[in-house]
């Protein structure tokens, strides 16, 4: 068996019992379960959610995205070995660690299987809760063109790339395009302030404004909670992005829950400390390959300007990237999710069946 069919490219089809089409994502496809298997496995399996929750079941894949396109190598490689499961395997480890904490739950019930989650609907809060600890990225862009004020928040003159902040900040954007929010542009991942978010609390899908309050606490406490186990493994927690949702429990009551993923390599920034306190950046996160994008491609404007979309999907789409690059994104997302979990991410040599065989003998969701 070839390495390219270690890889679970495509998600989307898998024979699930389902009366609704699959959504699938960049990187994840749902089947929402039909209410009959909704309601028979939250009794079977005792889920604590009100018996008429909505579930469904999420299949990450291996497909690599960046710059809003899928990525492809040589030889039929259509995405990273191991990186489904790697993902998974570290969003599961903080989002127990978060309940072992008292922080708050997740949107996920169940694991069948490293590339599968069994997850409850929830009513999403429409904001990209974004954590920065450094400066880097699209905020140091900013800041070396002059920019000082960001999401609301005035920062200090004589910042250095790369460099810590004075304290860690929360600069949310919206999720998806919001319509109708005084001074927020309809777009996707615009930058808001909290005063945006505090006098139009509804159209993020807050309940009220003192949830605000509960979500910016999640937040923090999650970043870091996040950030010192990192740093017992000679980590960086740069940047990262959290989501929340609404779900009820089995008694009918309402609660913010953590959901998506956390602290994973897609979504967040991860350096090596040693080679930090050296002045080096080392990136153990997709961040590397975003880079190595940038440099492998002659104008890489192409990447960043947004204006230039179509060239950019024409450049994913008729470009085979190195089998090397995509083994080495491999080594770092499984080596990263490794040192966290302390556990072997193992590469299935088939990862479609063992998760058809899983649901079918075990949950009964295929006929």
């Amino acid at each position: 068996m070839g390495l390219a069919d270690k890889v679970l490219a495509v998600n989307n089809d898998l024979p699930i019992r389902t009366d609704a089409p699959v959504h699938s994502g960049k990187v994840r496809s749902v089947y929402w379960l039909t209410e009959a298997d909704s309601k028979r496995l939250i009794k079977e399996k005792g889920y604590d959610v009100a018996e008429d929750t909505a579930l469904a079941i999420m299949v990450i894949s291996d497909r690599i995205s960046a710059f809003d396109c899928i990525w492809k190598g040589e030889g039929g490689l259509k995405g990273v070995p191991g990186k489904g499961a790697a993902l998974n395997a570290i969003s599961n480890h903080w989002f127990q660690l978060f309940k072992d904490k008292g922080l708050a739950d997740s949107h996920i019930l169940d694991i069948p299987h490293p590339f599968v989650w069994i997850v409850q609907k929830a009513k999403p809060v429409m904001i990209e809760a974004i954590c920065r600890q450094y400066i880097t990225g699209s905020m140091w862009r900013s800041y070396s063109k002059g920019e000082r004020e960001f999401c609301g928040i005035n920062l200090p003159e004589g910042l250095q790339k790369d460099s810590k902040l004075p304290e860690l900040l929360q600069t949310p954007s919206t999720k998806g395009i919001l319509k109708g929010i005084p001074d927020v542009p309809e777009a996707d991942d615009v930058n808001i302030t909290r005063k945006n978010i505090v006098d139009n609390f509804e159209a993020f899908n807050f309940k009220s404004t003192s949830d605000i309050s509960l979500y910016e606490k999640l937040l923090t406490e999650g970043f870091n909670v996040i950030s010192d186990a990192l740093a017992e493994i000679y980590q960086v927690f740069v940047d990262t992005k959290f989501e929340f949702g609404y779900v009820k429990d089995k008694a009918g009551n309402e609660k913010l829950i953590y959901m998506d993923e956390v602290g994973t390599p897609d979504s967040s920034r991860i350096w090596d400390a040693e080679q930090y306190s050296e002045g080096k950046i080392v990136e153990n996160s997709k961040e590397g390959f975003r880079q190595l994008l940038l440099n492998y491609f002659p104008d890489p404007d192409i990447l960043l300007n947004k204006e230039r979309m179509p060239e950019r999907e024409a450049l994913a789409r008729d470009n085979e990237l190195p089998e090397s690059v995509l083994m080495a994104v491999s080594e770092t997302y499984i080596a990263i999710a490794e040192k966290i979990t302390k556990s072997k991410i193992v590469i299935s040599d088939n990862p479609k069946q063992e998760i058809i065989d899983i649901l079918k003998a075990e949950y009964q969701l295929i006929d």
